[in-house]
C-alpha cells in the first residue's frame, strides 16, 4: 500500500490522495527501515477469473522441493555452519559466492544510480539474488538475477510520483 486509500497504482480504483499525503503516508518508513527488509513486493488484488479457474498452480510439495534444493546448494557453498544460508553471507563471501557477471555489475550500478539504493540495498539485492540463482540452479549469478532481485525492491525505489 502506498498511498492512505490503498488505491495508488491500482488499475481498477482512482486514489485519491493529494501528492502531499501520499507523501506523509510513505514517509511512516524510514529507510534504515526499509533496508533491512529483504523483499518488498506489491500484490494486486486477484480478478474473479483468476481466482475461479479450475487449473492448478504450482504445489506446496513441488515449491517445497525446489526450497530443499536451494537450501542444499547453499549447505554444500558453506560448509557445517548452522547458519549457512544466502541471507547471512559474509562481505568476503559475498564477493566469493555473489560476484554478479558483467550484465549484472552493470545492470546494479545502474539501479543503484537510478533509484538511489544505499549499500545496504546493494548487499541485500546480491544475497536474494545469489537465492534466485540457486532456485534457478545457476552457479553464477547472471543479469537476470539481479534484474529479478531488483524488481522485489518495489519500496526503495524512487517510484512515488503520480
Amino acid at each position: 500500500m502506498r498511498c492512505p486509500c490503498g488505491y495508488l497504482g491500482d488499475p481498477k480504483h482512482q486514489c485519491k490522495c493529494s501528492p502531499i499525503a501520499v507523501e506523509k503516508y510513505l514517509g511512516r518508513l524510514s529507510g534504515p527501515l526499509l533496508d533491512r527488509i529483504d523483499l518488498h513486493i506489491e500484490v494486486p488484488s486477484v480478478p474473479y477469473a483468476e481466482l475461479s479457474k479450475l487449473t492448478d498452480g504450482t504445489s506446496s510439495a513441488t515449491m517445497r522441493e525446489q526450497v530443499d534444493r536451494a537450501r542444499a546448494i547453499q549447505q554444500a557453498r558453506f560448509g557445517k555452519r548452522s547458519n549457512a544460508v544466502n541471507s547471512r553471507m559474509t562481505p568476503r563471501e559475498m564477493r566469493k559466492f555473489a560476484a554478479p557477471d558483467a550484465g549484472g555489475r552493470s545492470l546494479l550500478q545502474t539501479a543503484m544510480d537510478s533509484l538511489g539504493l544505499s549499500a545496504r540495498a546493494h548487499d541485500r539485492i546480491l544475497k536474494v539474488a545469489r537465492t534466485i540463482a540457486d532456485l534457478d540452479g545457476s552457479e553464477h549469478l547472471q543479469e537476470s538475477h539481479i534484474s529479478e532481485a531488483i524488481t522485489y525492491r518495489t519500496l526503495d525505489r524512487k517510484l512515488w510520483e503520480r
